[in-house]
């Protein structure tokens, strides 16, 4: 299995493995939980994956940077995201993600980003635009992101 860093997990300065951000759909939790879904399908690669999604999140905390909680929640995405190697982004139609688009605005330059945005999701043809602008690949579903990341990965060594 990769090494799996939650949030607000401390990540450790250095890393000996490509490191992967797992941004996209959550919806203060009511966004099937695809995260766990690529993190299964990554068994053999050799990588540390950022999880922003916690297993318990309080959904009726105040968004202030005043809220200590929320402040360190988007402290920690911001600096995984920031460190990654890769970021895997799913947008998943049954949501608006719209943190998950403003990720997508900070880093579609990066060249860092592979998207994963099916059919019927709210906004898909601006996420279309802004990778074709871009340069980020776009695929139109979880299980092509799957297979992009892990296309992206090296196998887990032998021990």
């Amino acid at each position: 299995m990769p090494t799996v860093f939650t949030a607000p997990e401390a990540i450790p300065a250095a890393l000996d493995a490509p490191t992967v951000f797992l941004a996209g759909s959550i919806e203060q939790g009511a966004a099937v939980d695809w995260q766990r879904s690529i993190i299964d399908a990554l068994y053999d690669r050799e990588c540390a994956l950022f999880n922003p999604r916690r297993p318990r999140w309080n959904k009726d905390l105040r968004q202030s940077i005043d809220e200590p909680a929320f402040a360190e929640q988007v402290r920690w995405e911001l600096d995984a995201l920031d460190r990654a190697t890769i970021i895997a982004m799913f947008l998943s139609p049954e949501t608006l993600a719209p943190i998950s688009l403003l990720e997508l605005g900070l880093f579609a330059r990066s060249g860092r980003l592979v998207v994963a945005c099916p059919e019927g999701f709210w906004r898909k043809g601006n996420v279309e635009v802004v990778c074709d602008r871009f340069g980020v690949e776009l695929v139109d579903s979880l299980a092509a992101l799957t297979e992009a990341l892990r296309s992206r990965l090296p196998p887990r060594a032998a021990r």
